[in-house]
C-alpha cells in the first residue's frame, strides 16, 4: 500500500530541499561577466582565479580581427572588451564604449611611466573622460638576420636597400604600410595623408613590392619563410611576439626600434554600455593589471605588457601609437592595385 504524505509535510520537504540546493550552489545563479577579447589576453588560469576571488562566472568570447570584434559587440551584449586605441574611436562615437572611473582601477598606478598619463596617449580620453585602460601593445619594429645584414639597420628604409632584393618580408596590410611609408617620407601626420601624399606613398610601396620576397599575414608564416629562404629583414608587425616565435624556432635575429620611430598598436580594456555591473567590469580591468596576470602576457605569449619593462624594449624608445586613418577605403583600394602589380607610373 503506497505511503501517504500529507500536503503540509510535502511542502515543508520541498522548501527544505530547495533551500539546501540554493545553499549548495546548485540552483543559485552566479553573476556573470561577459568578456570579449583576443587569444592570450584571458587564459583559463587567469579566468579561474578571478572567478574564485570574486565569486562570479566569466564568459570569454574570442575575436580574430577588428571587424570580428565590431560585429560581435554590435550583435550581442557584453560587459568589457579589448580594443586598440585607433578602433576605440568608433565605439565612443556610437556610444558603445562608456567612461571608466579611474579611481576604481588602483593598479593603474603600477603601470609603466609611459602609460601613467592617459591624456598623452591619443584615443584614450574624450571630453576629459577616460574610455580605456592600456593592457598590452606591440611595437612594430624591424627584425634583422644577424648573419646576413651588412650592418645593424637603424631605419625601416633598409627594407628598400637594393642589396636585399628578394630577401625582405613585409606585412600585407594597407593601413600600416601607408602609415609607415608616410612616416619615412616625412609626412606631418602619417595617419592623415592627403591625396598627393597617398600617391607618393603608393609609388614607394611599388618599389618595396619589387624588393620583398612576399607580404606575409601571420607571425607563424614568417617563421616558416625564414627557415626556408635567405631572409635578411622583416617588418615586425607582431613585434616582440613575433621575435619570440622566431627565436623559439632557433632563428639568430635582432630587433630594433628604428630612428624614425615605430608604429605601435595599443590594446586596451573598455567597458560596454551594456555592462550589467560596471563595477565588476572595472574589477576585471584592475585584476588584469596585477603583475602576475600582466607578466603572463609576456612569459606565455611574448606580448609586451604595461606593468613590466620588456627585455628587448627601452623606456625611451620612440613609439607612435596608431590613430584613426583619413580614408581606410582609399588606402585599401590603392593597396589592392599595388599588390596586383600596377606600375610606378600609374600613381
Amino acid at each position: 500500500m503506497p505511503l501517504k504524505i500529507s500536503k503540509p509535510i510535502f511542502l515543508i520537504a520541498c522548501i527544505m530541499g530547495l533551500t539546501g540546493m540554493l545553499a549548495s550552489g546548485l540552483v543559485w545563479a552566479k553573476e556573470s561577466l561577459r568578456v570579449v577579447t583576443w587569444a592570450g589576453y584571458a587564459d583559463p588560469e587567469v579566468v579561474t582565479a578571478f572567478e574564485r576571488r570574486f565569486g562570479v562566472k566569466v564568459e570569454i568570447t574570442y575575436v580574430t580581427s577588428d571587424d570580428d570584434l565590431w560585429y560581435k559587440i554590435n550583435s550581442a551584449n557584453y560587459d568589457v572588451f579589448a580594443v586598440n586605441t585607433a578602433e576605440l574611436q568608433r565605439y565612443i562615437d556610437q556610444g558603445i564604449s562608456v567612461p571608466i572611473e579611474l579611481g576604481n582601477i588602483p593598479n593603474h598606478n603600477r603601470q609603466l611611466p609611459r602609460f601613467q598619463d592617459l591624456t598623452s596617449i591619443p584615443g584614450l580620453t574624450r571630453n576629459n573622460k577616460i574610455y580605456a585602460i592600456p593592457y598590452t601593445y606591440s611595437e612594430m619594429g624591424l627584425i634583422y638576420n644577424r648573419k646576413r645584414v651588412k650592418e645593424v639597420p637603424q631605419s625601416m628604409s633598409a627594407m628598400w636597400d637594393p642589396d636585399y632584393r628578394g630577401r625582405v618580408l613585409a606585412f600585407n596590410a594597407s593601413n600600416h604600410n601607408f602609415s609607415l611609408t608616410g612616416l619615412l617620407l616625412g609626412a606631418p601626420n602619417p595617419f592623415e595623408l592627403n591625396e598627393e601624399e597617398l600617391n607618393q606613398a603608393a609609388r614607394q610601396l611599388v618599389k618595396l613590392r619589387r624588393n620583398v620576397l612576399t607580404f606575409y599575414a601571420t607571425a607563424e608564416e614568417t617563421v616558416s619563410l625564414f627557415s626556408k629562404h635567405d631572409i635578411v629583414l622583416i617588418f615586425g608587425n607582431y613585434g616582440n611576439q613575433q621575435v619570440k616565435a622566431l627565436r623559439d624556432a632557433g632563428a639568430d635575429i635582432g630587433y630594433i626600434i628604428p630612428n624614425e620611430g615605430a608604429l605601435a598598436w595599443l590594446d586596451c580594456w573598455a567597458i560596454s554600455r551594456d555592462a550589467s555591473n560596471p563595477e565588476l567590469a572595472e574589477q576585471w580591468i584592475n585584476y588584469s593589471l596585477e603583475k602576475p596576470v600582466s607578466d603572463r602576457l609576456t612569459t606565455e605569449h611574448g606580448l609586451a605588457n604595461t606593468v613590466s619593462s620588456a627585455q628587448d624594449s627601452n623606456q625611451n624608445d620612440k613609439i607612435i601609437w596608431l590613430q584613426p586613418l583619413e580614408n581606410p577605403v582609399k588606402r585599401q583600394a590603392l593597396w589592392d592595385r599595388i599588390i596586383s602589380g600596377d606600375s610606378l607610373e600609374s600613381f
